[in-house]
């Protein structure tokens, strides 16, 4: 994996920062987490879970309703049907949940979504040095489709993956490993894996991915990526650029 050390924090111990040994695997593909990592957030996912809540009678206030908050904060990123399963023990509750949530954020992005500044440059020059991109994300395909419609988005990266039956979400690799069977790499250690959360750092490591970047523009901060395993943690995608080098 070849990077430079710019606009980055240090490394966790034993994270590759060669640039210039002979050998070394060149990148291949990049996997960009969606929500806080592309694009700008602005709570709205949690404002999305709050309706979800409510309408499967989790109490507005108290006890369970702060323990149901402290847990999707601490899974975003994941599957959002995955974490209200695990929330509240039932299929279909999660079901009726999953359903609330998409209705509401799709209500709270009606008006557009925004990109993070730098985003779509960094995926222009990724794709200019012959660099696969893909977008993975927790949302379920129809709401990451309209995230994509409403940034005019269709062509910005070469794939779209979300979790489905046969393609579990973040912890688990399936999305990386999707992606990287698509671009036909090499190895895994030629695949970079970037986003906001320590679930996004989790996938990349399960994945064998040869690099975990974590970025500050979301849900997690950088003790958190970091003890989740980010081999890099960067300000903003906009200096992802600046990290990886061309053999």
């Amino acid at each position: 994996m070849r990077t430079t050390d710019d606009a980055t924090t240090p490394a966790r111990k034993g994270a590759d920062t060669t640039t210039s040994t002979s050998g070394v695997s060149p990148v291949q593909l990049v996997v960009f987490d969606m929500a806080g990592t592309t694009i700008v957030d602005d709570g709205l996912v949690t404002q999305a879970f709050e309706v979800a809540a409510t309408a499967v009678g989790i109490p507005e206030h108290g006890e369970e309703r702060d323990r149901a908050r402290i847990y999707v904060l601490d899974t975003m990123g994941q599957s959002k049907i995955a974490v209200f399963r695990a929330l509240l023990g039932s299929d279909d509750a999660a079901r009726r949940a999953n359903e609330a949530f998409e209705q509401a954020y799709a209500e709270l992005i009606a008006d557009g979504v925004d990109a993070i500044p730098g985003a779509v440059e960094t995926f222009a020059d990724l794709r200019s040095r012959g660099i696969a991109t893909a977008f993975t994300t927790g949302f379920s395909p129809a709401t990451q489709q309209r995230i994509l419609d409403s940034l005019g988005w269709a062509d910005a990266v070469d794939q779209v993956l979300a979790p489905t039956a046969g393609l579990r979400g973040r912890p688990y690799p399936d999305l990386v490993l999707a992606a990287a069977l698509t671009a036909q790499v090499d190895d895994l250690a030629n695949v970079v894996v970037v986003g906001d959360t320590a679930s996004d750092i989790e996938t990349a490591r399960r994945a064998r991915a040869g690099l975990s970047v974590g970025v500050l523009t979301g849900a997690h901060d950088e003790q958190a990526l970091l003890d989740a395993g980010a081999d890099r943690v960067l300000a903003s995608v906009a200096d992802l650029t600046a990290l990886i080098t061309t053999p």
